[in-house]
């Protein structure tokens, strides 16, 4: 990784979230009693020049819960697909690769980041290189990316922290063809629920006086996520993924409220992981 700062205050709109969430990250596994193992993410972070201090307050652990999420299914996925591919739709400065490939579940993955090109590069100038590690830099949108992963054994697409940026109808038609052209495969992605995408919308997200959450145009209820096995051809089983307990009494009892509490399902987004027939 360069000693150099890089100056990464070119990222703008949602590919600006790409710094929050790995200052959230960062800050997290910089903890002595972290919840997060993540030096790399430290390392990247260390390693960009931009004012994070706009973000506000990065003394929380939702960007790490959501990690360890989708940690733990990928990895449930390559434990039973060893060789297989993870795709990482939009994949901003997320470590995910580093973390998995340090569990020891497998050495035979290949990765393959998807991209806007200002974040691959910052990517590809600031993190340790794999020959495992591909990228195409372009958009989730422009399926061409499709025809570059080799799925013969396996494929495990993550769409972290993107759904929610997308239209509707965008974010429907990735989750169809994805399940048209990967079958066998699974996806996992993540939507705040409706009341914060409606706050995100009107611009009433302000994590400080300086940084407002750009607009979140689509989200799915509990039930809706739950019905896309009715309403997307080629999706076979949807299961609803909790989050994984935090730090703190209080935190937790909020987590295993949410996820046994129907009445609460309204509240809490939802994390989806989809299996491909």
């Amino acid at each position: 990784m360069s000693s150099q700062k890089i100056d990464a205050s070119a990222l703008t709109g949602v590919s600006e979230t790409a710094l929050l969430t790995l200052q959230v990250r960062a800050n997290e596994a910089r903890r002595p009693d972290a919840i997060l193992d993540d030096p790399v993410a430290v390392s990247l972070a260390d390693s960009i020049e931009f004012d994070f201090a706009k973000f506000g307050s990065a003394n929380r652990q939702d960007m790490a819960l959501r990690a360890l999420t989708f940690d733990t299914a990928t990895r449930a996925y390559l434990r039973d697909h060893p060789a297989a591919t993870v795709v990482a739709l939009a994949e901003g400065l997320q470590t995910s690769f580093y973390r998995i490939d340090a569990s020891g579940v497998s050495n035979e993955f290949t990765w393959l980041t998807v991209d806007l090109p200002p974040i691959v590069a910052l990517r590809e100038k600031l993190l340790p290189p794999s020959d495992r590690i591909h990228t195409c830099a372009q958009s989730a949108l422009d399926y061409s990316w499709m025809d570059k992963v080799e799925d013969a054994n396996g494929v495990f697409i993550t769409a972290e922290g993107l759904l929610m940026y997308l239209q509707p109808a965008e974010a429907m038609s990735l989750i169809a063809e994805c399940a048209k052209r990967f079958p066998g495969g699974q996806m996992m992605f993540d939507l705040p629920p409706h009341w914060f995408a409606w706050w995100a919308r009107n611009g009433l997200l302000r994590p400080s006086l300086r940084y407002r959450v750009p607009p979140m145009p689509f989200s799915l209820s509990v039930a809706g996520a739950a019905d896309l096995i009715n309403t997307v051809p080629g999706v076979r089983a949807v299961h609803d993924v909790p989050l994984p307990p935090g730090r703190g009494r209080v935190v937790n009892t909020l987590i295993w409220a949410a996820y046994r509490i129907p009445l609460l399902d309204s509240l809490r987004g939802v994390t989806t992981l989809l299996e491909f027939g």
